[in-house]
């Protein structure tokens, strides 16, 4: 048991400096003056009861420094007033902008859905999904169409983190579902980097059209309710193994609203979590198997420690080979993100991580969750 322990802690260790390496190495991309031309985008954005949020969303697209790009908006059977508000603003908008009424209201998943909907009427060279609660910079557009410009990746993975407008009574889940989502987004990053892409994120995500078509979209895993992300990502990886980049910049940051409750958080990671088993590539199927044994590890070791199985150094050993890293990694990902104020409760996220993992991964092997007032499986 202790050699197994000190096995799996220092491989982790390995990974997690290989990562911090990584991360600090990837230079952080700044665009060249902006040019008169470039490729067009459709901004697809599948929504579902955002009544609050869609004309915040829309009002920052309308201040985008890039104007060549075209807004789908793709109205899942909304049961508030989501599709009038865009309906309304269409008439005014400073863009090309469609309110699209989804059919078939039986999909296995809404949003591969409606992103493929969309995707029949869109004419711009590249596609660019986000979400109905996001937040954009004025020169997100402009960054992804440069990096594309620039790199000519047939898929532009961007970095996601959450809204800083949080309530008192809400500052202790939003810091560390923030440090939580910055490991994910670091991850995905440097595995891009290494060739070898596991996560990204649907609300920063842009892929040409060709290509989405030339894989197939989601046939083959349009049964599952999620994975119009990272399935998708796998499925391009495939065709174009160096085809798939992360766009390490500031100006590209999209926010997203952290969640409120513990039952939409709950629903959320379930959901991501069962993507898992859909993966076709045995890389990212690994390496999750991997992170769930090396966030056992350090449980098994301090329980192994108090019932005098393992002496209180090498326990203290196996701890420390996993927070020392993290915690380096971590700081350099949030730092990045602008949350640094988020770096300070690093260590209450790793002392509840290992914990979460272990629970979502089993979670995961049961189907069904709620997704908007909706059972899906």
């Amino acid at each position: 048991m202790t050699l197994f322990l000190l096995l799996i802690a220092g491989l982790y260790a390995c990974f997690t400096l290989t990562l911090w390496l990584t991360w600090l190495r990837m230079p952080q991309f700044s665009q060249s003056p902006k040019s008169a031309t470039g490729p067009t985008l459709t901004v697809i954005i599948p929504v579902r009861n955002e009544a609050g949020n869609i004309e915040n969303l829309l009002d920052d697209l309308s201040r985008q420094t890039y104007t060549h790009f075209e807004v789908i908006v793709a109205d899942d059977s909304s049961t508030d007033d989501t599709l009038g508000i865009v309906q309304r603003y269409a008439r005014g908008s400073s863009f090309p902008l469609m309110a699209l009424p989804l059919i078939d209201r039986n999909a296995a998943s809404p949003k591969k859905r409606a992103i493929s909907q969309s995707i029949a009427y869109a004419t711009s060279d590249l596609i660019v999904t986000t979400d109905g609660d996001c937040r954009l910079g004025p020169d997100w557009l402009a960054t992804l169409a440069a990096f594309y410009q620039q790199t000519g990746a047939k898929l532009i993975s961007g970095p996601v983190t959450f809204t800083a407008n949080t309530p008192a009574q809400h500052r202790l889940t939003n810091a560390l579902q923030t440090v939580e989502f910055a490991s994910l987004i670091g991850a995905g990053a440097c595995t891009m980097a290494l060739d070898r892409p596991t996560m990204c994120n649907g609300a920063n995500l842009c892929y040409e059209r060709l290509v989405f078509a030339e894989v197939g979209g989601f046939a083959g895993v349009d049964h599952l309710a999620s994975g119009d992300d990272e399935l998708l990502m796998h499925k391009i990886a495939a065709r174009y193994p160096d085809g798939v980049r992360f766009l390490k910049s500031q100006a590209a940051i999209v926010r997203t609203e952290p969640h409120r409750s513990w039952m939409a958080f709950y629903n959320q990671r379930k959901r991501w979590a069962s993507k898992w088993r859909a993966y076709a590539n045995w890389w990212p199927t690994l390496l999750a198997v991997f992170i769930f044994l090396s966030n056992m590890t350090p449980v098994l070791a301090v329980m192994c420690w108090l019932l005098n199985f393992l002496n209180g150094n090498t326990a203290l050993l196996v701890v420390g080979l996993k927070v020392v890293p993290e915690f380096l990694f971590l700081r350099q990902v949030l730092v990045f993100l602008q949350k640094k104020s988020s770096v300070a409760f690093i260590p209450l996220t790793q002392l509840i991580y290992p914990f979460y993992v272990v629970f979502f991964g089993l979670a995961a092997q049961q189907k069904g969750y709620d997704w908007k007032g909706r059972k899906l499986s």
